[in-house]
């Protein structure tokens, strides 16, 4: 991992530890604290040596063998080669919805998983600049951190929502957490919190892949024509995943009605697809990705 990253990282564990220790402080006072973090250090040692299994369970992928699926696996090992990153595992998603994602610890325990639907959607050239910026992003080594974070983000999201369950149908005494001012800042904050710190990770990294994935497959107007079908794929046709893993596709899986997409954890597309046509040499027409 590079320094950068690995910085990145340590700091992430411990802004997601501090939080945990406020939550069990309004629980539970010092003893909650205690409490806190040592759940805490387990979900940092879980959350390293296990969210790429998580987040492929949080997206229901599923192994693919090369003789299900003999053009994508092609695909990957090409680039794989390409990257000079070790071949990683191939998922699928059963999914209408077009979309990628790539995850792991680091290039040697990767994974990328794509759906149903962009199979179906986009053409070989397309899908090769689509797994061209997953690709940069196993090479970028930034899966642990976008995958830890969604790990994290889902078990706030979660806590949250048993919070809820509790102050909705628990008792209301006195001595109810539940029922303090405190708790109920957590109820309120916790799913922002969450948002904010996808949004803190996600948004540079997807420039700085599209820009590699590019120049990987030496082909940008195939990712951003690629990342046009893929916006209008996903708003006609949703994705139904948990919103904690939307950081990991390479682009926003969830409806973005009304106020939402202020909180996209992905750049604007419209910026992403005039970094990638910037790319294009001179006397190439660069009208189709705009279609």
């Amino acid at each position: 991992m590079s320094t950068k990253n690995l910085l990145k990282t340590g700091a992430l564990l411990a802004g997601l530890t501090a939080l945990f220790a406020v939550v069990g402080y309004l629980f539970g006072g010092m003893g909650g604290i205690i409490v806190a973090l040592i759940v805490a250090v387990a979900m940092n040692g879980a959350a390293y040596w296990f969210s790429d299994r998580m987040a492929l369970a949080m997206t229901r992928a599923r192994p693919i063998s090369a003789s299900e699926a003999p053009h994508l696996h092609a695909l990957v090992a090409e680039l794989a080669g390409r990257a000079a990153v070790p071949v990683p595992a191939v998922f699928i998603i059963d999914d209408p919805s077009p979309n990628a994602f790539a995850t792991g610890r680091d290039p040697a325990h990767a994974a990328v998983a794509v759906t149903t639907g962009i199979l179906d959607l986009l053409d070989w050239r397309e899908l090769r600049g689509v797994l061209a910026h997953e690709f940069a992003h196993i090479k970028n080594r930034d899966i642990l951190l976008t995958t830890i974070a969604a790990t994290f983000a889902g078990a706030i999201s979660a806590v949250a929502g048993l919070f809820q369950l509790s102050f909705l149908f628990g008792s209301h005494d006195e001595d109810d957490n539940a029922g303090t001012p405190g708790g109920l800042a957590l109820l309120i904050t916790a799913p922002i919190a969450a948002t904010l710190l996808q949004l803190a990770l996600s948004r540079s990294r997807e420039y700085a892949a599209d820009a590699t994935g590019a120049r990987l497959c030496g082909d940008p107007l195939a990712l951003a024509v690629a990342l046009r079908r893929l916006e209008r794929g996903t708003w006609l046709r949703p994705m139904a995943v948990n919103p904690a893993a939307s950081p990991l596709f390479i682009v926003h899986p969830c409806s973005r009605d009304g106020l939402l997409h202020l909180f996209s954890t992905h750049p604007p597309m419209a910026s992403r697809v005039a970094q990638l046509e910037a790319m294009v040499p001179w006397g190439v027409s660069r009208g189709t990705a705009l279609g």
